[in-house]
């Protein structure tokens, strides 16, 4: 069921619809440890105390144990719930990340830079419930381009969300999860999303909105060729252009992130689907 892709302009493979779901990836764990890679929220200002370690996008901590998300290193804090109890953060992904007041991504906002260590502003200490990877402030938001996917160079097997390994539908379900934080899989709100070239449909048959217009955060969707293709739009640029982090287009199995525009060519995308 598996296409061997060898043009420059790849297809994108049939997802792994007879294949069970496996457990949660294991891209990376929350081992109270601040990695490369990882946004931490400390409990203490000055990135002190203890720290809770994410991968991804969250968009709410939860408030209670044992379900929210807790400080799990060593120190002051350890144990306790992050929701509004952060106090300062370490930024060490690849690019913008945005603390929010409220749950959802709303509210008042800080982006913390690549690489920065900052106490959280007033309004924020000990008032965070949410935070995105990628910056979001005045009605612009954008996300870093970076290959993160935690299946790098492998091309056979099935992935925890029911798709097949190195394709595009894999790496954008990984994107969608670790950067929107939408729990997606093959079976996402009750559809089966299968290839690329199905997944518009099965968008609007779950009443997920499905647009010509595209935002930074969308999945693109290009209906054409075998399988059809998707890729997660980082950024659309003030000239109408799009920029998409995207595998198994260029070279089979593998990451690249490119600048094209809205349309129904084999290097374009006609539809965009707005998860969040």
């Amino acid at each position: 069921m598996r296409t061997t892709v060898r043009a420059a302009v790849a297809t994108c493979v049939i997802a792994a619809s007879t294949f069970a779901a496996v457990g949660p990836a294991q891209a990376a764990s929350r081992d109270g440890r601040c990695d490369a890679g990882e946004f931490c929220y400390y409990f203490n200002s000055g990135t002190t105390g203890s720290l809770s370690d994410f991968t991804g996008s969250v968009p709410d901590y939860g408030a209670t144990q044992p379900e929210c998300y807790e400080f799990k290193g060593a120190g002051n804090g350890q144990g306790k719930c992050v929701k509004n109890n952060a106090a300062s953060a370490w930024n060490r992904t690849g690019g913008p990340v945005t603390v929010f007041f409220n749950s959802g991504y709303g509210g008042t906002a800080q982006v913390v830079g690549a690489g920065n260590r900052a106490d959280l502003k007033a309004g924020l200490k000990n008032e965070n419930a949410s935070h995105r990877l990628g910056s979001s402030t005045g009605g612009s938001t954008s996300y870093p381009a970076r290959d993160d996917y935690p299946y790098r160079g492998q091309g056979t097997g099935v992935d925890p969300w029911n798709f097949y390994k190195g394709q595009c539908t894999s790496f954008v379900a990984w994107a969608v999860r670790s950067r929107l934080g939408v729990s997606f899989s093959n079976s996402y709100q009750g559809q089966h999303w299968g290839n690329a070239e199905h997944w518009d449909d099965a968008a609007r048959a779950a009443g997920i909105s499905v647009t010509g217009t595209p935002r930074a955060g969308d999945v693109a969707v290009r209906n054409g060729g075998t399988y059809g293709h998707v890729a997660f739009v980082t950024k659309v640029n003030s000239n109408g252009s799009i920029e998409v982090d995207e595998y198994n287009y260029v070279t089979s199995d593998a990451y690249s992130h490119r600048t094209t525009t809205v349309g129904t060519q084999n290097n374009q995308f006609s539809t965009f689907i707005h998860l969040k």
